[in-house]
């Protein structure tokens, strides 16, 4: 077999029928088993402790075990950790040009028709496994065809482990190499690594900082069952006189342990047991407020927040709670730049390799994030300054305000119909088309004749503002400027010029009044 012409980030070539090949392959023995044995079971706070250690050290084996275990057994975990997944596996995915060349779009438009194949949105999904474990891996196996197209296949991180050396170097478990393990070979794998701390990658996970507020609120849960099993149930004594005998104490006691398993007694009527209520000393409530306190943390720590994960006294709908989403929202934005950046790294750029060749610049994916806008503002807003020299791309508007590019031979809105004067007419002429088929009245006569002589007079006030608008860089500027000038505009002939047209058209007024008309 020739050498590929294809190299890999390190400049070597790449043996492409390697790409098709499955490497990563689970069993049930080996370095590599798809069957783990629990870790959360029996947990201490002592083992945890040593459990995290271990894990910062090199050996995450159990870490990542109890990190799935805890979305599993803890519900307030996985609803908060799904909600942070979800806020950006359900962005919009689209695909940005490297540039306007032809070449570029095509480019993107293969990358974008990519995007919508079966199984991109699983790997969108699956990555973000990473947030709670640290990372996480896919590996592509690439079919040949007439295109280079990838299969993606998730791989337990269990599989993997990070080198001796500097911690941050992930590598695939082999009997081959079972100490280091074996380097991942380029353009085979999505390794994402989302950036939640500055530090060794495997210490970056959320559950390595939920792990002791979970087996808090555990072992909290724990005694609150066995308190609720106890002084839940109605106490229950049976009482019997002097001259019982065994057989009736025999039968009372069957009778009292038949109201309920535990929390019975039967005595002598002379004797007497008091019991002090756990109710009045804090009792369930003392449980219920240790749960929602972790609760909150738990929240902190993944949400970045508490209000719209637990519902508090001011409510779901509070102002408050509207403060708090934006906060989560900062979260949620980082974390979509950290997932494009993965699928651009490890899967668009090997993708456009294969397929196209090595390119200056790549089309990238993007996650777009918008934000509620006023459109009617900004219509508004370029409405006004298009007569002053505002230049706006119709692509740009059509996606702010979300319209997509008119399909060929679509029936297409029009705006109304108006008459269009010859550029060689007169203004009184132009004037008079635009009454159409109105009769020709003295009115008419009089507007155009003010309209050819307010012509100079507007151009002599609006001339300083477009030399203004032409020598401003930006909007603030031009309008901090337009203010200053707009004091020094001498209005006195178009005053005059409105005066007169008022007076002109109280008597036209009076005139058609005396004629009937």
């Amino acid at each position: 077999m020739g050498q590929s012409r294809i190299l890999g980030p390190d400049g070597q070539p790449i043996e492409t029928a390697d790409l098709s090949e499955e490497i990563a392959r689970g069993g049930v023995t080996g370095v590599r088993s798809v069957w783990h044995d629990s870790v959360a079971r029996n947990l201490t706070p002592a083992r945890l402790s040593a459990l995290l250690e271990d894990a910062a050290n090199g050996n995450a084996d159990e870490y990542l075990t109890l990190a799935e275990e805890m979305e599993e057994r803890e519900l307030h975990y996985a609803s908060v950790l799904g909600t942070r997944k979800r806020a950006v596996s359900r962005l919009p995915c689209t695909v940005e040009s490297a540039s306007d060349d032809a070449d570029d779009v095509r480019i993107a438009d293969d990358v974008r028709e990519l995007t919508l194949k079966p199984g991109f949105r699983l790997l969108r999904k699956d990555m973000l496994d990473a947030l709670g474990r640290s990372y996480s891996v896919h590996e592509i196996v690439w079919q040949r065809g007439a295109k280079w197209l990838p299969q993606y296949e998730w791989r337990d991180p269990r599989w993997f482990r990070f080198d001796r050396e500097t911690g941050r170097e992930l590598r695939l478990k082999d009997p081959q190499a079972p100490i280091d393990g074996l380097a991942l070979q380029p353009y085979k794998w999505i390794v994402h690594r989302p950036s939640l701390k500055t530090g060794l990658p495997i210490r970056c996970g959320l559950a390595r900082l939920v792990a002791f507020a979970w087996i808090c609120k555990a072992y909290a849960q724990k005694d609150w069952n066995a308190f609720a099993e106890i002084f839940g149930l109605p106490l229950r004594i049976g009482r019997y006189g002097p001259g019982a005998t065994a057989k009736d104490i025999s039968v009372l006691r069957h009778a009292v342990q038949s109201l309920g398993s535990d929390a019975a007694a039967i005595l002598p009527a002379s004797m007497s047991i008091e019991f002090h209520e756990a109710a009045k000393n804090g009792g369930g409530d003392l449980y219920e407020r240790l749960c929602d306190y972790l609760d909150r943390q738990i929240s902190k720590a993944v949400l970045g927040q508490t209000m719209t994960a637990d519902a508090q006294k001011t409510g779901l709908g509070s102002n408050n709670a509207s403060v708090h989403n934006e906060v989560r929202n900062d979260i949620r934005d980082d974390d979509a730049q950290d997932a494009e950046e993965t699928l651009n790294r490890d899967l668009v750029e090997p993708y456009v390799i294969l397929n196209y060749g090595p390119r200056k610049a790549y089309p990238r994916i993007t996650f777009p994030i918008r934000e509620p806008e006023d459109l009617a503002a900004l219509v508004k807003n370029v409405t006004a300054l298009m007569p002053f020299g505002l230049q706006v791309e119709e692509s740009v508007m059509r996606d702010r305000l979300g319209f997509p590019e008119p399909a060929k031979n679509a029936v297409l809105l029009k705006a109304p119909s108006r008459p269009v004067a010859s550029p060689t007419q007169e203004p009184t002429e132009q004037a008079l088309n635009a009454r159409q088929s109105a009769p020709l009245t003295t009115p008419d006569r009089q507007i155009a004749r003010l309209a050819a002589q307010a012509d100079p007079i507007v151009a002599e006030l609006t001339a300083p503002v477009e030399a203004i608008l032409a020598a401003c860089n930006s909007f603030e500027e031009f309008r901090e400027r337009v203010t200053d000038t707009y004091r020094e505009l001498d209005d006195r002939a178009l005053s005059a010029l409105l005066t007169q047209a008022l007076t002109a058209a109280q008597l036209a007024g009076r005139y058609e009044l005396l004629l009937g008309v």
